[in-house]
């Protein structure tokens, strides 16, 4: 097991290390820089001017030269600063990775706490009139545009009914009370985690679905129902550990992708997350905070996958973490 994670973790550095230089590469090569928009901002700056800013923040080396630079200060811990807010990069980027979890984690544990179940009941009932209702909101989940649905959600329950509001977080005073502060931020967390709890659903159920029928047709099933085992032992102790395995890939891959935010639904509900903090420091030209970002949603999606493979040795005895490495 240890030799398991050691190369792991090799794999991890490595992939940062390129994913790093792949993005700074990329974002570099973006029209324009930092200088560029000051001088629209300003435009009585003179060029000397703007030639010595670009030549105080690097901007006039290489970009090979200028990545050098900047791995050289991040294995010293220095991630840089974000031109935007003019703070470390890290004090921007923690309370929105905290909101982007709180958001996204929680429509996490409800769309798979709502499609299991939804997949295993279709698959145990397959042709059935609840199979074709269940199939046919997952579709229906599995195409609806994200956007379109914030839309319709803050239509209807934040203008029409004027029961939630239509976006932003609590923003109360350190004063209130700590259980008007908590219905206060679950109010405003309604609407952005049922649009993606509904969006996710449908995925979720499909794959369950195809798996759990995949795995009723096993022989081991067909011994189990021979025996006399109850229906519902036959689903859960034997047909789902088997078909829980290919789904957790999926479940992992949407783990890591928490942290890298929902950038539609953060727009559309006004959410300070990871998503639309990315998505802003790209077109602001925000170097370092985009390239943070990005690399933190990386290594999330790394971990995912290490707890995916975690997943099976835990769900199939007959996976060997120790094996992979012969």
């Amino acid at each position: 097991m240890g030799r398991y994670f050691a190369s792991r973790a090799v794999q991890t550095i490595v992939t940062l290390a390129l994913m790093s230089l792949v993005v700074f590469l990329l974002i570099g090569l973006m029209p324009g820089d930092p200088i560029d928009l000051m001088i629209a901002g300003d435009p009585n700056m003179k060029a000397a001017d703007a030639a010595r800013l670009r030549a105080a923040y690097g901007l006039d080396k290489p970009l090979i030269d200028r990545y050098l630079a900047w791995a050289g200060e991040a294995l010293q811990g220095n991630f840089g600063y974000s031109r935007s807010f003019g703070q470390p990069v890290f004090n921007i980027l923690w309370p929105r990775l905290l909101n982007t979890l709180l958001l996204a984690g929680t429509a996490f544990v409800l769309s798979v706490a709502i499609a299991l179940p939804l997949g295993i009941w279709a698959a145990s009932h397959p042709r059935s009139r609840t199979d074709y209702l269940i199939n046919l909101f997952c579709f229906a989940g599995i195409s609806t545009p994200p956007f379109w649905l914030a839309l319709l959600l803050i239509t209807l329950f934040a203008v029409s009914l004027g029961w939630l509001p239509a976006g932003g977080m609590a923003n109360l005073r350190p004063d209130t009370p700590w259980t008007a502060a908590l219905a206060d931020q679950l109010r405003h967390l309604v609407l952005p985690v049922a649009t993606l709890t509904l969006v996710q659903i449908g995925a979720y159920t499909r794959f369950m679905r195809g798996a759990m029928i995949e795995a009723l047709r096993q022989d081991y099933v067909r011994t189990a129902r021979a025996k006399g085992a109850p229906e519902r032992t036959v689903l859960w102790r034997h047909a789902f550990a088997n078909a829980l395995a290919p789904v957790l890939t999926v479940l992992a891959l949407s783990f890591g992708g928490l942290f890298s935010g929902a950038v539609i639904t953060e727009t559309m509900f006004s959410w300070p997350g990871m998503g639309k903090a990315i998505y802003q420091a790209v077109l602001d030209n925000d170097y370092n905070l985009a390239l943070v970002g990005l690399l933190v949603a990386t290594a999330a999606t790394i971990a995912g996958n290490l707890l995916a493979d975690l997943g099976y040795a835990w769900v199939d005895p007959r996976v060997s973490l120790a094996e992979d490495l012969a």
